[in-house]
């Protein structure tokens, strides 16, 4: 029996844009999809039943912060992550390959596997493939990424041609040890910024991506059009009847040209994140509310929106919750981010489906960029 099949709706004529269905035994997502980040089982700041209502389809959790705490035998215990964080859609495992990138003051690595010095407690936890799958299976999500080297941006073809090459070692460890069918393991392209390496890993990574592929290492420093113009590179070699999965990017632009270019998944902590800081995504642009200019301004955040923040409040009390350092502000931004990316990647996927996704990216720009230089 297969548990997972992902099938493609429509295919835009002009650009790589398309949208599918991921079937998944937790449900089925519609594609083109934005996944919130909940890092340690909960999307920071923001409570499931209004990310349900904002139109999340599936979530990510995080496979290294996971098994720091509270530990993958006590969510196995639970009975998984979807009874652990009461989330009965689907879910999302990273492998802990990003944590080899972003703590990497913090870890050693070889061709067996990442020594990792906890930032809890200073502990070492040696992290193989084989552990890595372990651990998600414990977890129990339904997507599971494999285990990976994410290289830096600036990094040297030799080294970024090295860690390539171990990922690909640890894929078809990975490969080998997962044994559950009822978790589609999801293996991830590296290759640094270049893209002999960036289409040589995709070809080799193929064999492995039965049920989808992520594309991992980019967002991470790199000017926007550089990632761009890889994935241009990369899209004659996707495959075409599995989804492609962009890891870490979510601001709305990316999110645009990703789609233009044949990302079908996307995830990204940027929407709670900025949040926390006063800053949101709109129709419009980003607004810092902060800002001095919001002090009297008592309009929604985005009057295009109709999320519970955007219905009830405005940006002058928004700026002061922010400015005294009161939870709320944080959270209600949060549920306004996630609910406007989700509006966008459904206003993407109609767009798609009637013909004019061309149209729909000129006119989100022509909004976007106007109030974009704050």
């Amino acid at each position: 029996m297969e548990y997972f099949s992902f099938e493609t709706i429509k295919q835009d004529k002009k650009t790589g844009a398309r949208a599918g269905i991921l079937h998944t035994p937790h449900g089925d997502i519609e594609t083109p999809v934005y996944m919130p980040v909940g890092t340690q089982a909960t999307v920071k700041g923001v409570y499931p039943r209004d990310l349900l209502e904002a139109g999340s389809q599936i979530i990510l959790a995080n496979t290294y912060h996971l098994f720091e705490r509270p530990g993958e035998k006590i969510v196995k215990q639970a009975g998984g992550l979807h009874k652990f964080m009461n989330w009965n859609k689907p879910i999302l495992t990273d492998s802990g390959g990003f944590q080899v990138f972003s703590l990497a003051k913090l870890n050693d690595i070889t061709d067996e596997g990442v020594t990792f010095k906890s930032g809890i407690d200073g502990a070492k936890h040696f992290i193989t493939p084989e552990k890595a799958i372990e651990i998600e299976n414990d977890l129990g999500a339904d997507i599971i990424m494999a285990f990976d080297q994410c290289s830096e941006y600036g990094q040297n073809h030799k080294d970024g041609e090295k860690a390539m090459k171990r990922t690909l070692d640890w894929l078809d460890r990975c490969y080998n040890h997962h044994k559950n069918e009822k978790q589609a393991l999801f293996p991830i392209v590296q290759g640094s910024f270049y893209t002999d390496l960036r289409i040589k890993s995709l070809q080799e990574t193929v064999p492995y991506a039965k049920y989808g592929i992520g594309i991992g290492g980019l967002s991470v420093g790199e000017p926007k059009p550089l990632m761009y113009n890889l994935l241009d590179d990369m899209y004659p070699y996707f495959p075409t009847h599995i989804p492609r999965y962009l890891m870490g990017v979510g601001s709305p632009d990316c999110l645009v040209e990703g789609v233009k270019r044949g990302i079908d998944m996307f995830d990204c902590v940027l929407a709670t994140r900025i949040a926390r800081n006063g800053t949101a995504m709109t129709s419009k642009g980003k607004i810092v509310v902060r800002n001095g200019k919001y002090k009297e301004d008592f309009t929604p955040l985005d009057d295009e929106c109709d999320c519970y923040c955007c219905k009830h409040y405005t940006k002058a009390y928004l700026r002061h919750l922010i400015n005294v350092g009161e939870m709320l502000g944080g959270m209600l931004i949060s549920l306004h981010n996630i609910t406007f990316l989700h509006k966008l990647m459904k206003g993407m996927r109609k767009a798609i489906l009637n013909d004019n996704f061309l149209e729909f990216t000129e006119e989100f720009y022509d909004k976007y960029e106007k109030n974009n230089k704050e």
